[in-house]
């Protein structure tokens, strides 16, 4: 089963919410306020997404903007960059969509389609 991890208030994530449901994709639906990710998890979503660290974070948000995150992120290390991450759900870039190989950040209708397509394929 995959994980949707996002924030009520989001736009964007019931957007996606509505898009998986629509599909009938079943999720575990975790608030990011509530149950921020933990180090580890974000460690371990990093490495699957072969994305850069700095795509985690929320740089629209007012706690991004609030830090100054802007100007420090470029001279911060990989590991100061997730405990970062790790201490406020906030700041972390949503939705996520997590499945069994799968990482998807923001949402994207294409992207989460070919991710539901891939996680579909392993649960048969």
């Amino acid at each position: 089963m995959m994980k949707f991890i996002g924030y009520p208030k989001c736009t964007t994530c019931r957007k996606a919410k509505a898009y998986l449901d629509s599909r009938g994709v079943s999720y575990e639906l975790r608030d990011i306020r509530q149950e921020h990710p933990t180090y580890d998890e974000l460690q371990s979503w990093l490495t699957v997404s072969g994305l850069p660290v700095k795509r985690f974070f929320n740089t629209g948000g007012l706690l991004y903007k609030a830090l100054a995150l802007k100007e420090k992120l470029p001279n911060m290390t990989r590991e100061e960059c997730l405990e970062l991450l790790a201490t406020d759900g906030m700041l972390v870039k949503r939705p996520l969509l997590i499945g069994d190989g799968v990482v998807r950040i923001g949402f994207r209708e294409t992207d989460w389609e070919s991710a539901v397509q891939m996680a579909q394929m392993r649960v048969v």
